[in-house]
């Protein structure tokens, strides 16, 4: 079945290129063939999409279970813990993956390049499955360091700092809801190819979190991070090279992207609003 639409499809390419304009005996013919592999791209786009928010939805979910040492098999202190130097190495190799693949399919060029290759809706779907696909690397080969930095031995400031956990990650996630989720992980354009809508721009708007710092999802990640009862030395070397990596490309490198996007609203918005650390932005006034 498959190849008796693509000869058709094949031929109706060849039909097209030699003649031009074909006369409507042949339109007839075709247009349905070619009707049905458009319809059938785009239910193959949807189903991409889907597929990589579910292995997102996981990762992230995974996420949760690996940095903070609860209900996954495998976590961040978890395995057989190899030598020092080879844990170090073998870890900041992940985390740098993870760092290149993000920042660099994130660049406008990048996808300008990309979408030369592939449909411009699954961009953003692309983008989204390579970045889980970086961390189920990162937790598959994880080497654990186990020798102790901090350990809370008082109850109450264990609970308050699990509480703060797993705050952080809710902050992550309410924040993609507060811009557009769907969006986000390429959920809407999908869709709106499969209804033959273009997915317009991403309109700016500042509410909720958005009004205290100007990336909640990453403030969200480095609570999460930091907030843990026990820090060993692995944890470690995962939040300070996680932080840092935040910290540098959205300063250097979103940033700046916003600011080519959007504008002067963008560049009034980081005079109000400060990056990542709510309530330290100073307001000057003559």
């Amino acid at each position: 079945m498959i190849s008796y639409w693509l000869i058709h499809l094949g031929f109706r390419i060849h039909y097209l290129n030699e003649l031009g304009n074909p006369s409507p005996f042949f339109s007839n013919i075709f247009t349905p063939v070619t009707l049905n592999y458009k319809k059938m791209k785009k239910i193959i786009s949807l189903t991409y999409g889907v597929l990589a928010y579910v292995i997102f939805l996981v990762a992230f979910l995974y996420a949760i279970g690996f940095v903070g040492n609860m209900f996954v098999p495998k976590t961040i202190d978890s395995g057989t813990e190899p030598s020092l130097i080879s844990a170090i190495v073998t870890n900041i190799i992940l985390l740098s993956v993870f760092a290149l693949q993000h920042s660099i399919m994130a660049r406008p060029a990048f996808k300008k390049w990309l979408t030369k290759f592939i449909n411009p809706s699954i961009e953003r779907s692309t983008y989204v499955l390579f970045s889980s696909l970086a961390l189920i690397l990162l937790y598959w080969k994880w080497q654990p360091i186990t020798s102790v930095i901090w350990e809370v031995q008082n109850e109450t400031i264990a609970l308050v700092l699990t509480g703060l956990f797993f705050l952080g990650w809710i902050i992550v996630l309410i924040s993609t809801f507060m811009i557009s989720h769907f969006e986000l992980f390429g959920l809407t354009q999908v869709y709106n190819n499969l209804k033959g809508r273009l997915t317009p721009n991403p309109k700016f708007q500042i509410k909720y979190f958005y009004t205290l710092v100007r990336h909640p999802i990453m403030l969200g990640f480095i609570i999460a991070f930091w907030a843990a009862p026990v820090m060993t030395f692995g944890h470690l070397i995962f939040a300070v090279i996680t932080t840092t990596y935040i910290l540098i490309a959205v300063k250097y490198l979103e940033e700046k992207d916003l600011k080519n996007q959007i504008g002067e609203a963008y560049v009034n918005y980081q005079k109000k609003v400060p990056m990542i650390v709510p309530f330290t932005k100073i307001n000057k006034t003559n």
